[in-house]
């Protein structure tokens, strides 16, 4: 005799079905963009005016070896056969060596994208926990001198240049005062000494046990990871503000206000919590967003990740990192905005 399933496991059963069926549609949608991104990568390694065959064989080579080399490289193959070869090895992971390394470029991208990861996680724990909580008090003190005061000081995070940023603080903050370290993720005396295990050097370090390089890693860290947090923060603040603003001017805030609840409660347990959804959305972009930005602020302090590495490519029209750099970018970018319409629909039942 077969069991009669329970009220609650069909309904749990119903819940799942509807998820990755609320699922599905983000999904065809990544893939889509994830093409396009393909094609895009593909023709702008083609538009851009830099020969890759050029790069390699030199200006003094002649005509044989140039377009000998181009038929190692598929650029005698007609367009669509080369955009179908480059699909097939970018989904392999196959993106060729790089130029200025000697080592393949997905080696090269997997060493130096951990110091990107680093820098960009400790910018958006910056501006998290200060542009949320800048945001709501910008928006209960609306139109008084404390709101005025926080929006021109997001306004100036938004719109003050990175590298301006990063050159005024090295000067002030490591030159002058010495409070933070200089460029670099380290020390010159602490390189090459905590063994790579994960690529994080906090956590590599503090597997080691080693302390001291820890210290040093973070005191490296907090000058570029405050600048790019400053700029997310107004970013983030920003938003929330907005997103307030509209929350408080609802009736159930009225309402509860009536019932003779505290501000406190009304601003934190009602209004901030029918946007924290919409925040996942802010800091899902503004997370993508430091990942692909890191490049000016990683030159200006001469940080080992990936925003360098891609610029020192450019420079020497190394095309295949430039494209494989652009490439993890755009993904990462695409990954985020799935995760976030995932995470959208389950925590609002509405979207689905």
């Amino acid at each position: 005799m077969s069991a009669v399933p329970s009220p609650e496991r069909i309904e749990r059963g119903q819940h799942l079905r509807e998820l990755a069926a609320a699922a599905a549609g983000p999904l065809v949608s990544i893939l889509i963009a994830f093409v396009g991104l393909l094609v895009i990568i593909f023709f702008m390694g083609r538009i851009l005016p830099i020969d890759p065959v050029l790069a390699i064989v030199g200006d003094q080579a002649d005509a044989s070896t140039y377009q000998q080399v181009a038929r190692e490289m598929g650029y005698d193959k007609p367009i669509v056969q080369q955009f179908l070869i480059y699909v097939r090895d970018a989904l392999s992971g196959d993106f060729g060596r790089a130029r200025l390394t000697g080592n393949l470029v997905w080696t090269d991208i997997l060493s130096v994208f951990p110091a990107t990861v680093e820098l960009a996680t400790a910018a958006i724990l910056i501006g998290a926990i200060l542009g949320i909580p800048l945001g709501v008090t910008a928006a209960v003190n609306r139109g008084k001198p404390l709101d005025h005061i926080l929006r021109v000081v997001m306004l100036m995070g938004h719109s003050a240049p990175i590298f301006w940023l990063g050159l005024i603080g090295l000067i002030v903050f490591y030159a002058t005062l010495q409070w933070v370290g200089g460029s670099g993720q380290l020390s010159l005396y602490n390189m090459d000494i905590v063994p790579r295990v994960t690529g994080f050097i906090l956590i590599d370090s503090l597997i080691a046990g080693e302390v001291e390089i820890f210290q040093d890693a973070v005191n490296h860290l907090i000058l570029p990871a405050g600048i790019l947090g400053y700029g997310s923060t107004a970013f983030i603040g920003r938003m929330t503000r907005s997103f307030m603003l509209d929350q408080l001017t609802q009736e159930y805030v009225t309402a509860a206000r009536v019932k003779g609840l505290s501000r406190r409660q009304v601003i934190w347990n009602h209004a901030f919590r029918n946007i924290r959804v919409q925040l996942l959305t802010v800091l899902a972009l503004a997370y993508g967003g430091l990942l692909e930005g890191t490049v000016l602020i990683e030159s200006v302090f001469s940080w080992p990740g990936l925003g360098q590495y891609f610029t020192n490519a450019l420079l020497i029209g190394d095309m295949n990192a430039v494209m494989a750099s652009t490439l993890v970018i755009g993904s990462i970018f695409l990954g985020l905005n799935l995760l976030t319409d995932i995470f959208y629909k389950i925590l609002d039942p509405r979207t689905r």
